[in-house]
């Protein structure tokens, strides 16, 4: 029953389409606009129709597939199936010279939400479940990422140290390679770049899987440097970046979304423990805060 109310709710398959078609092989490229501009006709074809009907094959449509990071055509088909049905939603919208707050605030709200939506549209299930899978039996979790990345490593941190007293998050490539260094198979590195093509997270990501930890990136949707490397791929929404100039507006609050979307996970995966560990974090705060009003 889960499944199928899942499946029901899947979408982001034309918001993939767009993000990743420049960076696809020719023929899985000629796929993809043949499915943005006719996704009518694509989700009532099988592959092998959808590689005759875009003049390719049958094994480049499930090459394209592999390339989403989907588990199959269908689920191809039921996430465009699902944008097709949200058809109302607002997109997103840049700012003018001399912009009234007003308008600033409608827009940056609009952004923000539409951030968040098409974010959760292009989750990739299978790979949030492999993540809170390491996570919640890691040894040791690192977060790491630099600039703006850095806030949401930060971030992290002090979410994950609540559950799990061993997680250490930095802002600086060579402490990070030192902490990482010391890590093995039990452990877990988080590399977050929105890009996807910061050489100091990749190497970082690099030097995790040397060591045998479970490397997880956080990134933009699509191919890049740093999701070849990692060994679990999270992704948010890159269409928002394109529309602002100014950068690390709402991509921030998408990178935020998935930490809190991960902890969350985590904590009721083993709900009774991390309570117990976050009631012992919300007794100790108490205390601190009495012994420095005396």
């Amino acid at each position: 029953m889960a499944e199928n109310h899942l499946a029901e709710s899947l979408s982001g398959g034309l918001i993939m389409l767009k993000e990743i078609a420049e960076q696809l092989p020719p023929s899985e490229r000629k796929i993809a606009v043949y499915i943005l501009e006719n996704p009518h006709e694509a989700i009532r074809s099988t592959a092998n129709e959808l590689g005759e009907l875009s003049a390719t094959s049958a094994s480049a449509v499930i090459r394209l597939c592999k390339s989403l990071g989907l588990s199959g055509f269908q689920e191809l088909k039921l996430r465009v199936a699902g944008d097709m049905r949200n058809t109302s939603e607002a997109d997103f919208t840049d700012f003018a010279s001399h912009e009234s707050q007003q308008s600033i605030v409608q827009k940056i709200t609009n952004n923000s939400i539409r951030s968040l939506q098409e974010t959760a549209e292009i989750m990739n299930y299978e790979a949030l479940s492999k993540a809170v899978e390491v996570l919640q039996h890691a040894g040791r979790i690192h977060f790491y990422g630099i600039g703006a990345s850095g806030v949401i490593a930060q971030d992290a941190h002090l979410k994950f140290v609540r559950i799990n007293p061993s997680t250490t998050s930095s802002i600086d490539f060579h402490l990070s390679a030192m902490m990482v260094a010391q890590m093995g198979p039990q452990d877990v590195v988080i590399g977050i770049s929105f890009s996807g093509e910061t050489y100091e997270v990749g190497k970082v990501l690099e030097l995790a899987k040397h060591r045998g930890a479970v490397a997880i990136s956080l990134t933009s949707y699509g191919l890049s440097p740093i999701s070849e490397i990692a060994d679990i791929n999270l992704y948010v929404s890159s269409k928002q970046e394109e529309v602002f100039r100014s950068a690390a507006t709402s991509s921030r609050l998408a990178q935020l979304h998935i930490i809190d979307i991960l902890f969350m996970c985590v904590l009721t995966a083993n709900y009774d423990k991390s309570i117990q560990l976050l009631d012992e974090v919300r007794v100790g705060i108490n205390f601190v805060k009495q012994q420095s009003k005396k």
